[in-house]
């Protein structure tokens, strides 16, 4: 039940955890006032760096969301050119993380590592749409049954640190952890032409789990209605 309960901690907030706990000590002895913001700042810290489990639908076509977080584009585009696919525009979907989302990212789809390429950048806002180009990002293709996919992780105003976990030819599975990104940021995915796309702008997408989009299926773009 614990499992459920209480989500682990992700390996790389340890040390954070530690120095924010340390300075809320120093802090408290300080003034306790000011000790008191300390522990909350360090509660918030344990909080950002939960890696909960999660339960990913597995079947051939279906592209899961990469982050938790808010959608905020479905459209088409011309990726990154350090993914390799050229000048052709590809659909794209991109959910922001807040410094309140879980930071964990995960594979989209099963598939091959084909490509892994760093990009130095600014730290712009991560909601904007020029942090796609702007800012520091690390973009990632995988090759899959179905066709190749693009996944980019792009930090943001807060973030200072994306954390990737994969290496080139490796293979990984639907919902597998690929890496974090620390603190508020931006997941984009590049999917082919013709799939269908099952996301709306403003919806909630987790990290692993919902669905983004289908290779297999044949069905018009969805509406959303905010209630």
């Amino acid at each position: 039940m614990l499992k459920y309960v209480l989500a682990p901690i992700h390996k790389d907030g340890w040390r954070f955890i530690a120095i924010f706990a340390v300075v809320a000590a120093i802090l408290w002895w300080i003034w306790p006032p000011l000790g008191r913001l300390g522990v909350l700042a360090t509660a918030w810290c344990i909080y950002f760096f939960r890696d909960p489990w999660r339960v990913s639908p597995q079947r051939d076509g279906l592209v899961l969301s990469p982050a938790d977080g808010r959608i905020i584009l479905v459209d088409e585009t011309v990726p990154p050119p350090e993914l390799g696919f050229g000048n052709e525009p590809m659909q794209r979907i991109a959910i922001f993380m807040s410094v309140f989302d879980v930071h964990v990212n995960r594979a989209p789809m099963a598939g091959h590592v084909a490509r892994m390429t760093y990009t130095e950048g600014k730290f712009v806002n991560a909601s904007f749409d020029k942090a796609s180009v702007d800012n520091e990002r690390m973009a990632i293709r995988l090759s899959t049954p179905q066709g190749d996919i693009g996944v980019t992780q792009i930090a943001g105003l807060v973030a200072r640190r994306i954390v990737t976990v994969l290496r080139e030819g490796q293979e990984v599975i639907a919902g597998q952890r690929i890496g974090l990104i620390r603190f508020g940021s931006r997941a984009e995915v590049f999917l082919p032409r013709g799939w269908a796309v099952q996301a709306i702008v403003g919806q909630r997408a987790v990290g692993g789990e919902t669905v983004l989009a289908d290779a297999h299926a044949q069905e018009p773009p969805r509406r959303g209605v905010e209630h």
